[in-house]
């Protein structure tokens, strides 16, 4: 097609591996220094440095300056749903890397996806909000019901201020190693954190994993059981 968007351009910026690690690196949510990106990509940091140029100026990353520091994120939550979507897919038709054993399994039962959770217990959630009438449809869009507003506020989340933002408040993002969908938008977002601050979990320094203690891993269970008879 000669006209219409440009994906070879975006498929390019991708498909080299390095430009592919680094891009992983940031799927954490975090902003990461050159130097740090340059060794997720096992790259010189001056070969960093041009792959961070052509992803900047290819719309995939943004860099944040705090003083005399540079700091890269992705540009946003399209760019991780790409990212992601991607993933699944190379899962789905075998292209996998080796697998290391107990990492992975921490990342397939629960990580960060940009800045929500993913994994087995991303889409757990997921699936027991739909289920219980947390989440509903109208259309094609995923929305927050009465009783899943209810049930948000009571969990601690200001919905007003989600609200208020610019991010969708629910939506739904296809998660690589389960194959099905997790929540995303600013409600998944929100959620994350919240486990956070209630020292349900944390997350891994080194990896994408979210470690939840043995009394989250219950609280988790009671939330997502939060309206069973």
């Amino acid at each position: 097609m000669k006209e219409g968007p440009d994906i070879a351009r975006i498929a390019a910026l991708i498909g080299d591996p390095a430009r592919a690690n680094i891009l992983t690196a940031l799927m954490s949510g975090k902003a990461l220094t050159v130097s740090e990106l340059a060794r997720e990509a096992g790259v010189t940091l001056q070969t960093a440095s041009g792959h961070l140029a052509k992803l900047e100026q290819g719309g995939l990353t943004r860099i944040l300056k705090q003083g005399r520091h540079k700091y890269v994120s992705l540009a946003g939550d399209e760019v991780a749903r790409v990212l992601e979507a991607l993933m699944g897919l190379a899962a789905r038709v075998g292209h996998l890397r080796t697998r290391t054993g107990p990492r992975d399994q921490a990342l397939r039962k629960a990580r960060v996806c940009y800045n929500h959770l993913a994994g087995d217990m991303g889409t757990q959630l997921y699936d027991r909000f739909l289920a219980l009438g947390y989440l509903g449809r109208e259309g094609e869009a995923l929305v927050l019901t009465t009783a899943g507003a209810a049930l948000v506020r009571d969990f601690g989340i200001d919905l007003d201020a989600l609200n208020r933002g610019r991010a969708p408040l629910c939506r739904d993002c296809l998660d690589w190693s389960e194959r099905r969908a997790h929540l995303a938008g600013s409600l998944g977002r929100a959620l994350l954190t919240r486990f956070e601050n209630l020292g349900w979990a944390r997350r891994d320094s080194e990896t994408r994993a979210v470690h939840f203690s043995v009394k989250g891993e219950q609280k988790f269970a009671e939330l997502v059981a939060a309206a069973e008879v």
